[in-house]
């Protein structure tokens, strides 16, 4: 595999695009190797659709475009970006305002940390921010049947 991935794609801020993001990086990982049926794919799909849900509904229509960058280093580090042109950064709201929703940011920074990962979020030159999290690869390794490796 190479020392250095890259795969973006820009999406309109509507709600249909937050599936349509989760299966552009399933697909992605798929192709880097990372199989689909796995917990780690798993909780990557779940903390895509919470950031892209995010830029989303927390934009309130200042931001036309959410953009979603993968950035996969030397097979040691996976960076997952979800870019928008709001210049508001996400906060945690008070327990009492999470009765419906706002519990976004918080399940991806657990599920981020549960991974051994880290989130952080920056603004962009143009105005906007990105929320980002930086996850260990580490591709599961197939089972080798008994008898060894198998001739195609």
């Amino acid at each position: 595999m190479a020392d250095h991935q890259e795969a973006s794609v820009t999406l309109p801020s509507d709600p249909a695009s937050v599936s349509a993001a989760r299966r552009y990086v399933a697909t992605v990982l798929a192709e880097w190797g990372l199989p689909s049926d796995t917990d780690i794919a798993d909780t990557v799909r779940l903390i895509v659709s919470e950031l892209a849900t995010n830029a989303v509904q927390h934009t309130f229509g200042q931001s036309p475009t959410f953009t979603v960058d993968l950035v996969l280093d030397r097979d040691e580090h996976l960076h997952i970006g979800v870019t928008d042109s709001h210049p508001r950064f996400p906060k945690r709201l008070p327990a009492a305002v999470q009765q419906d929703n706002g519990r976004g940011m918080v399940i991806i920074r657990w599920l981020t940390a549960e991974c051994g990962g880290r989130l952080s979020v920056r603004p962009t030159r143009e105005g906007g921010k990105t929320v980002a999290i930086e996850l260990p690869w580490a591709v599961p390794v197939q089972p080798v049947r008994a008898g060894g490796p198998q001739e195609p």
